[in-house]
């Protein structure tokens, strides 16, 4: 039977996915924790602030608390002031959504961005989001930097996205995904279409420096009416110098000088 700390974080982790505020019973039933004891969680994370609710005994929500102590841990490792100089000028090459995903054990985490599309079609999903690994050009691209058995590993502990949840052309099974990651090895960067979300296509590059484990991962994602494959190629030397660089910089960012 998990802890309490296992069952916490649970909860927090599920309330992370329900926008609109979550009653109590579908909490207890969706995480299999019983009434009273999820009742006295969600009382101890309201009262350390984590948790609020939209009215009295109604629905629970997230407060901001728990994304402040992230930004306030990306802030301090001066993450984002390396990066966002090269996500803004490879958004303002490309013209399309860039991001910047990090690597922390066996999770792959966006934590910045830079828009380039101005005007016009914008794809723009929300930041501090765990990377789907099997159906998204940044899963891809990390996968591409290890062994085959490693990227299964990973892959099949979180799971394929389905196409119904994702694209159309999402990878199901193994021959398909390594049929990605095989492409993406060769290529020197991952692209996809319409894999992670319907009329979207995406690229990314490895952020690694030679003889190292890759430490984050950044992509160019926009309409695939307009990041087209012939566009993507052309862009693909940009993203691979603009991945370069940050893994030379990143020797000044305490979170990214650990991994040696």
């Amino acid at each position: 039977m998990p802890g309490v700390t296992e069952r916490t974080l649970a909860v927090l982790e599920f309330l992370a996915t329900q926008m609109e505020g979550t009653p109590l019973a579908l909490i207890s039933d969706q995480l299999e924790i019983p009434r009273s004891a999820c009742h006295r969680l969600l009382a101890d994370l309201k009262q350390c602030g984590y948790v609020r609710q939209l009215r009295e005994q109604g629905d629970y929500v997230l407060t901001t608390k728990l994304v402040g102590l992230g930004l306030s841990y990306l802030a301090t490792s001066g993450i984002i002031d390396i990066a966002q100089t090269m996500l803004d000028r490879l958004a303002e090459t490309s013209g399309e959504l860039v991001r910047l995903a990090i690597v922390d054990g066996d999770r792959l985490t966006w934590v910045a961005k830079s828009q380039g599309a101005l005007k016009g079609l914008r794809y723009d999903p929300d930041m501090g989001m765990d990377t789907i690994l099997s159906c998204s050009a940044t899963g891809h691209a990390w996968m591409m930097t290890m062994t085959d058995e490693r990227a299964l590993e990973l892959v099949t502990r979180q799971g394929f996205g389905q196409p119904k949840q994702y694209g159309p052309n999402a990878p199901t099974t193994v021959k398909a995904l390594l049929g990605f990651v095989d492409a993406a090895r060769s290529r020197g960067y991952a692209t996809i279409y319409e894999v992670f979300a319907p009329g979207m296509t995406a690229m990314a590059a490895p952020v690694q420096r030679r003889g190292y484990p890759a430490i984050g991962v950044i992509s160019i994602a926009g309409p695939a009416v307009r990041l087209t494959e012939k566009r993507m190629t052309a862009l693909g030397p940009a993203l691979v110098t603009a991945a370069n660089e940050l893994a030379a910089a990143s020797l000044a960012s305490p979170l990214f000088g650990r991994v040696r």
